[in-house]
């Protein structure tokens, strides 16, 4: 028993880490390796949120597809999980078209 916990605690060790990496269409493959992601179970439009604090940068499942929102505030983002309705609040205030290219990204 202890022979194969040792063994299994090499295994991990020697295994390579590798990040996550999504394909966001027309901003490329993003590494979310510095951004914390949460799986959302309770909207309808968004399956999942990633947010790298330190580059205010956002990444959002919606739809099947993955979008990156540049320049959004981490209260931004606070809001967004703790809304009511996420999916409402990402496309009143977080999406593209709703809010005017302030969170287009300069590739």
């Amino acid at each position: 028993m202890v022979r194969t916990l040792a063994f299994l605690l090499v295994q991990l060790a020697a295994a390579p880490i590798v990040s996550e990496t999504v394909e966001t269409g027309d901003r490329g493959t993003i590494d979310l390796a510095t951004f914390e992601c949460r799986d959302i179970s309770r909207s309808t439009v968004l399956q999942r949120v990633c947010y790298d604090r330190a580059q205010h940068d956002l990444v959002v499942a919606t739809g099947g597809f993955y979008a990156r929102c540049c320049g959004v505030a981490a209260e931004t983002v606070d809001r967004l999980l703790g809304a009511p309705s996420m999916g409402q609040f990402f496309n009143r205030h977080i999406r593209r078209g709703a809010a005017g290219g302030r969170y287009d990204c300069n590739a």
